[in-house]
């Protein structure tokens, strides 16, 4: 499957129809962006199951400050509308496998419970009732 372009007019409809969206924020003059690029896409090929996304950081700098994107390029995976992973760098192709594997095969229904109980407990603490 070929990559997809997100925008701020796309993003939320992308993240919620589906279960696993990995995202490429990156922009065109970025070396290591452009080192990473056939990994991504290679990826991509592997995993037709998976929506594989990108975020051009120069054409979509709210979207990019929305998640405060500082350093490119960074790889976000977000599993059922939850973000699991969000880091800068650029990735081998053998670390990126390993980390779809790793993200496919979470409990999300435990993820789910621990994300629950999390804002159960900042809600506490703000005062405000769950």
């Amino acid at each position: 499957m070929a990559t997809v372009q997100l925008t701020a007019e796309t993003f939320d409809e992308v993240v919620s129809s589906n279960d696993v969206v990995l995202i490429d924020f990156w922009a065109a003059w970025c070396a290591p962006c452009r080192m990473f690029a056939p990994v991504y896409e290679k990826s991509s090929e592997a995993h037709p199951d998976i929506v594989f996304a990108k975020v051009d950081t120069e054409a979509q700098q709210q979207l990019a400050a929305a998640f405060n994107i500082f350093s490119i390029p960074t790889l976000m995976i977000i599993r059922e509308q939850v973000v699991l992973y969000a880091e800068a760098g650029a990735l081998p192709e053998r670390a990126l496998e390993d980390l779809i594997s790793k993200v496919m095969a979470l409990d999300m229904a435990e993820v789910h419970a621990e994300v629950a109980k999390q804002q159960a407990a900042q809600n506490e603490a703000e005062g405000v009732q769950a």
